[in-house]
C-alpha cells in the first residue's frame, strides 16, 4: 500500500533527522515506527480478546485457578 502523508515541518525534521541517526531512508524508518507501534498493539487486543471470552464463558473455579496460575507465572518474568 501507497500512503501519502502531509506532516508538519516539526515531524518531518524528526523523522528525517532520526533516520540518518539511524542510517535508513525516512520511509524504512517511518515504516520500522509504525511496526514496533502497531504490531503490538494487534497482539494485545487479541490476548485481551481471549481474555474476555474466557471470563465471559468459563466457570468461576476454572477462572480463579487459572488467575492465580497467570499471577505467579508472571511474577516470574
Amino acid at each position: 500500500m501507497t500512503l501519502t502523508l502531509n506532516l508538519p515541518p516539526e515531524l518531518e525534521q524528526y523523522l528525517a533527522q532520526e533516520a540518518k541517526q539511524q542510517g535508513l531512508s525516512v520511509e524504512t524508518y517511518t515504516l520500522q515506527i509504525l511496526q514496533e507501534y502497531i504490531l503490538p498493539k494487534e497482539k494485545q487486543s487479541k490476548v485481551i480478546n481471549v481474555l474476555q471470552s474466557w471470563i465471559d464463558e468459563g466457570d468461576a473455579d476454572e477462572q480463579q485457578e487459572t488467575g492465580e496460575y497467570l499471577i505467579h507465572a508472571l511474577k516470574d518474568i
